[in-house]
């Protein structure tokens, strides 16, 4: 089956707001197998609207659309296929009651216009909206699958989860189950990823493999499909093994795990805790851990020194130190880490200082970063070379810190999740 989806809202096209219905209906649908070859946005004009549809109809099996099922005026995304189709518009009681108490339990009166929400296109399959009020519909004419979706992503994402997703798996293969496993990957391009398991991706048919890139990481998403979920089960941990033995010193983890969940996750299970001194990233990596349920038993604390009189004031690092050397430096971060483990009482103490961008600073090139860690008697740093925008340097340089002391902890000898 070959997708198109059709995304309609003038607020698209004049960049109001973005298209992030498109992105997670696109991974879901890759998840069920499903190729997805287009993605239209459209504004809210009927007969653009009607033109787009026409296209699709010509290079799709199954068209899906978002936006366009409320109450006002240029919401008219339903009308324009019911149109098209020549099908009519019928009022869903269901819809329609439950509309009727939202308004009547918050003592407003409802307008006529939100009675136009409960309309659905005769002979669709209603789609329940447990987080709003326009329902979603699913409908098979002229061999062709038509899926339509409210807008806000809130109410999208569920009713294309729990009550679209199935559906569609029941419409494509009956009694047969389609998994998929992410692995991610870090320090290594997603050209040069592909590039050492080029012949995994020329070859594949069952399981399939996907490459992803953003923000510094590279993800592999393997689908398989199977009888049941062991036969899939089996299929992917084959072809993971197979692409691990090829890039697994740089694979970190599965699906939601991120490179923070990771480190706290390390950190709990071995009993560490760790403290922070920041410069260029100004707490941005204690935010990242602090993301991550249960990081209260590891982070213990941290401070962030931006310039050097915080730096002398707050860690007691010495005054010729940073004379001798420079605040963006290998002796710098690595006194910031030994300074702030030292403070806190911590395990491991972790510095950052650097030249985030774009100007240079203390007579260093952009991007040029400086890590430090302690971890008991011994430091250790790196340096990194960043190429990008101020904000970038720093989500990468917190990354980073947190990939290097994943795999410095793994070289000390702790267990390893």
């Amino acid at each position: 089956m070959n997708a198109e989806i059709i995304a309609v809202g003038s607020e698209l096209l004049l960049g109001q707001i973005a298209n992030t219905n498109a992105k997670f209906i696109s991974t879901q649908l890759s998840e069920l197998g499903i190729n997805v070859f287009y993605h239209t946005v459209v504004g809210d004009n009927a007969d653009r609207l009607k033109s787009a549809i026409e296209i699709a109809e010509s290079r799709a099996d199954l068209i899906i659309f978002s936006g366009g099922l409320g109450p006002t005026k240029d919401d008219l995304t339903k009308e324009t296929i019911a149109g098209h189709l020549g099908l009519p518009l019928v009022f869903d009681e269901m819809a329609l009651s439950f509309i009727e108490q939202f308004f009547a339990a918050r003592g407003r009166g409802m307008t006529e216009n939100n009675r136009k929400q409960a309309l659905i296109l005769q002979g669709s399959e209603v789609l329940a909206n447990h987080h709003g009020m326009a329902p979603g519909m699913l409908l098979e004419k002229n061999g062709l699958t038509y899926i339509l979706l409210p807008g806000p992503p809130k109410e999208l994402e569920p009713m294309f989860q729990f009550e679209a997703k199935p559906k569609l798996a029941a419409l494509l293969n009956v009694g047969r189950v389609i998994q998929s496993h992410v692995l991610r990957f870090y320090g290594i391009g997603e050209a040069e990823l592909e590039v050492r398991i080029q012949n995994i991706l020329d070859n594949q048919t069952n399981p399939t493999v996907a490459p992803l890139a953003s923000d510094g990481e590279v993800t592999l998403r393997i689908t398989a499909g199977a009888q049941n979920v062991e036969e899939a089960w089996k299929l992917i941990k084959e072809k993971e093994e197979e692409i691990l033995a090829i890039v697994g010193e740089y694979h970190y983890g599965y699906n939601d795990d991120s490179l923070a969940s990771k480190l706290v996750e390390m950190l709990m299970h071995n009993n560490l805790t760790i403290s922070a001194a920041e410069s260029l990233t100004a707490g941005l990596f204690q935010s990242e851990l602090a993301e991550v349920p249960g990081v209260g038993a590891s982070l213990v604390g941290g401070v962030i020194t931006y310039t050097p009189e915080a730096k002398m004031n707050q860690l007691g690092i010495e005054k010729s130190l940073l004379d001798n050397f420079g605040i963006v430096s290998s002796e710098c971060a690595g006194a910031m880490a030994r300074k702030v483990r030292e403070k806190f009482g911590t395990d491991i103490g972790v510095g950052l200082t650097g030249a985030a961008g774009p100007d240079p600073h203390d007579g260093q090139a952009p991007g040029t970063i400086w890590i430090g860690f302690s971890i008991g008697d011994s430091d250790y740093t790196h340096k990194l070379q960043l190429q990008g925008m101020r904000n970038t340097n720093r989500i990468r340089s917190v990354k980073f810190a947190c990939s290097y002391l994943l795999r410095l902890l793994v070289e000390k000898g702790y267990r390893k999740i």
